[in-house]
């Protein structure tokens, strides 16, 4: 138990990185969610975990399988890799064979 989730192209607009995977974390409703407002299930535990990130992230919006996030700060690979990392990590719950994942 516990795929990568394939990341299949992000892309930064403005302040929002946008990442589209091969994974459905909601139904055909979104789920907004800010560091103060938790989410329920699945998307409120993937915005949890990217708010844990420490990086000023004060908007995460879910929707099927795309994933918003959202940085005043903007982005950088600084910021990027540990956000892409998070969700394709997310459903992984044993390390992979080659030793990497949580």
């Amino acid at each position: 138990m516990g795929q990568t989730v394939v990341i299949r192209d992000s892309v930064i607009m403005g302040d929002v990185l946008v990442v589209s995977t091969d994974r459905s974390f909601t139904g055909q409703d979104g789920q907004a969610m800010g560091p103060n407002t938790p989410g329920e299930a699945v998307p409120g535990q993937l915005g949890e975990d990217l708010f844990d990130l420490g990086l000023d992230i004060d908007h995460v919006y879910v929707q099927q399988n795309t994933i918003s996030v959202r940085r005043p700060a903007g982005w950088d690979s600084g910021s990027v890799d540990p956000a892409l990392e998070a969700i394709a990590s997310f459903l992984r719950h044993y390390p992979d064979p080659d030793g990497e994942g949580s």
